[in-house]
């Protein structure tokens, strides 16, 4: 019935060494994380040394291979799938010859762990005795994350036997599998971990393997973090519920892949902030970092201050710029330095967490931090007061001019609010921006004229319409519940939301980065047309702000049924093509996920339709829904308002009732 127990079945060789061939796909991977570690396999849970298959600890593939065999055949797949950000559940069957009908006898279930933990469950629902072998092969390359994601994966390492497992070292850096029960039999040079099984009519056996990282010098664990280890989740437990149980859904998933990106600040552990995402960019990213901050404020502050601390350490003290990278932005523009974003999403992070209850001696801490950061942008901005990206020397681009003006006019509101001069030159120039940039940016045209997406250094209009003017509409929370007044005028922001509901723009999934008009558009383009769901978010609660209603009601809804796709965990970005009946979304190849910004980005939408405008320091909060209730009928509870619970529901008529806030909050106009 089974092959003898000579010696276990060894599998032909996996060749870990791979051309580089740019960023592997992993858009049909099953991706868990627990920042700082992660793990990535194909649907049937096999690693098998191939594009990203691995388990990750601190940027270095520890485990290349854990390839599960009963009875010398590889399990059949019948489920891949996430039970959590960080927990994955893999179900086979194996086929024996004792199975009289067609039916198999034995389940093989494996529960992985994103922190190195895999257990390996077989289940037999025979009517007899199963005596089979299971086998595990294993094998590592020790490669660092960009090697293994950009294809330069190392050779695989030779294994030597340990206590109840195998072991591999390589340049001072060692990882060991441990099993539990011990294996009957291991077979280094092969890396192969071999059990005798005996599983009785409707018993099941269980295996556990934990990998962990060593020093190769000593041979002591330095396991990557587990639960009782990991950073405290620093938002409070919001609900959704309502006529639309999506929104529910999707809710849950956002925060639930937000809390497996948590990282601490090495430099100060009670810090907290999120990593980009996974599987590309698993450390801090200050631009994505802050986004996701700013857009998780409905939910606390307490990630807001943890980024800001944390940055404001990375802070330039001579510059006052936060370090950012170079990054691919399209068709049409060079590209652009998160930097610069960073560097003036800083101030209007800070600004906005004061006004939602961050408290007011934590605000006043990170002030000089601030304005150090408006010392850089003094600094850098031409002598129209347009900043460029990156700077000097780069375009002048739409919405690094709005990131300016915002940061000038929540720099002025924390300079008023702590007796620090300079408020008046701040709103000046805000001002004198928002002149400049209507008479240069504008482009008139039959259709009724749209912003420049840039300036070039020599003064000429880049055209082509994209994402990036959502945060011309993106003008920022002042206090009395207010919104600051952007760069366009009443009658050109209306304009553009006509233009962000077209076709050419909304792709009926989300908002596309570039117009599928413009040449050069691509529905794969990162920056040339796939859709960004924190814009998709940006611009629903931009136009709802600005009274257009029906164009961010159908953005929303788009975003909305496109998450169905996608499980409860919305990528980075995805395919922009049109939107038909016979269609889905189509996943990008390598987009992250989880990713902080599209999470984030999914909070922010949802929470726009509550229209939530909190002024702490004065002491109340405007309730400004939309009218239209996209969604109908809403309701959220365990929202976050001057550090209080705060709930609100939204009828279908669009009416708004606060149902719990703190004692001390007036209800505003």
């Amino acid at each position: 019935m089974n092959p003898p127990p000579t010696a276990p079945t060894v599998p032909a060789p996996t060749a870990l060494t791979r051309p580089a061939s740019g960023p592997q796909p992993v858009h049909t991977s099953v991706i868990c994380v627990a920042a700082p570690s992660l793990v990535v396999s194909a649907e049937d849970g096999q690693l098998r040394g191939q594009g990203l298959d691995g388990f990750y600890q601190e940027g270095r593939r520890v485990l290349a291979r854990c390839e599960v065999r009963l009875a010398g055949a590889e399990p059949i797949p019948v489920l891949g799938t996430l039970l959590s950000a960080d927990r994955a559940r893999f179900v086979a069957v194996v086929r024996t010859p004792g199975d009289s009908g067609p039916d198999p006898a034995v389940t093989v279930e494996r529960l992985r762990d994103a922190d190195g933990t895999e257990r390996i469950t077989v289940l037999n629902s025979g009517p007899a005795l199963l005596r089979l072998p299971l086998e595990v092969a294993l094998g590592t390359d020790l490669a660092e994350l960009g090697a293994a994601a950009a294809g330069r994966a190392g050779p695989d390492l030779p294994a030597s036997v340990c206590d109840a497992g195998l072991r591999w070292s390589h340049a001072g850096i060692g990882v060991r599998v441990t099993a539990r029960p011990a294996p009957a039999g291991v077979l280094a040079s092969a890396g192969v971990l071999r059990w005798e099984l005996a599983v009785p009519p409707g018993a099941a056996r269980t295996f556990e393997l934990r990998v962990s990282r060593e020093s190769a010098a000593h041979g002591s664990a330095v396991s990557a973090p587990v639960r009782g280890d990991r950073a405290p989740v620093p938002w409070s437990a919001a609900e959704l519920s309502g006529d639309d149980a999506r929104g529910e859904a999707l809710l849950r998933g956002s925060l639930d892949g937000l809390r497996a990106l948590l990282l601490r600040d090495p430099a100060r552990l009670a810090d907290v902030h999120v990593a980009a995402g996974a599987p590309w960019r698993m450390g801090l990213a200050p631009a994505d970092a802050l986004w996701a901050a700013r857009m998780l404020l409905p939910l606390g502050t307490r990630l807001a201050a943890g980024t800001l601390r944390t940055l404001a350490r990375l802070q330039d003290r001579d510059s006052g710029r936060i370090p950012g990278v170079l990054r691919h932005a399209g068709p049409h523009l060079p590209p652009t330095c998160s930097g610069v974003e960073a560097t003036l999403l800083f101030v209007t992070v800070l600004a906005e967490a004061r006004r939602w209850g961050m408290p007011q001696r934590e605000a006043e801490l990170l002030l000089p931090a601030a304005e150090r950061c408006l010392g850089w942008l003094r600094t850098v901005a031409d002598a129209a007061g347009y900043v460029p990206d990156p700077a000097p020397g780069g375009p002048l681009r739409c919405e690094v001019q709005a990131h300016a003006h915002r940061a000038a006019l929540h720099g002025a509101d924390l300079l008023d609010a702590y007796g620090r001069p300079g408020a008046a030159a701040w709103r000046e120039y805000a001002a004198e921006l928002r002149d400049r940039f209507q008479e240069d940016f504008w482009v008139d045209d039959r259709g009724g004229g749209r912003p420049a997406a840039a300036l070039t250094p020599g003064g000429r209009q880049v055209i082509p319409l994209g994402s990036a003017a959502v945060h011309l509409l993106d003008t920022g929370l002042l206090g009395g519940g207010t919104l600051a007044e952007g760069l366009l005028g009443k009658a050109r922001t209306g304009q553009l939301a006509r233009l962000l509901g077209a076709p050419d723009l909304d792709s009926g999934w989300g908002l596309r980065t570039l117009s599928a008009r413009a040449p050069g558009h691509s529905p794969f383009g990162h920056r040339g047309g796939a859709v960004r769901v924190h814009e998709s978010a940006l611009a629903v609660s931009g136009l709802a702000a600005a009274g257009y209603e029906k164009e961010a009601g159908a953005l929303l809804r788009g975003v909305l049924d496109a998450a169905g796709t996608f499980g409860r965990q919305l990528p980075e970005m995805y395919a922009g093509e049109q939107r038909a009946a016979d269609r889905t979304p189509l996943p990008h190849p390598t987009a992250c996920r989880p990713s902080a910004v599209a999470a984030a980005g999914a909070v922010h939408l949802l929470t726009s339709l509550a229209g939530v405008r909190p002024d702490a320091p004065g002491g109340l909060v405007a309730v400004r829904p939309m009218s239209t209730a996209p969604l109908g009928a809403v309701r959220f509870s365990g929202l976050r308002v001057d550090e209080q619970p705060f709930a609100v529901r939204v009828s279908r008529l669009g009416m708004a009732m606060v149902e719990e806030a703190a004692p001390a909050l007036q209800l505003g106009a």
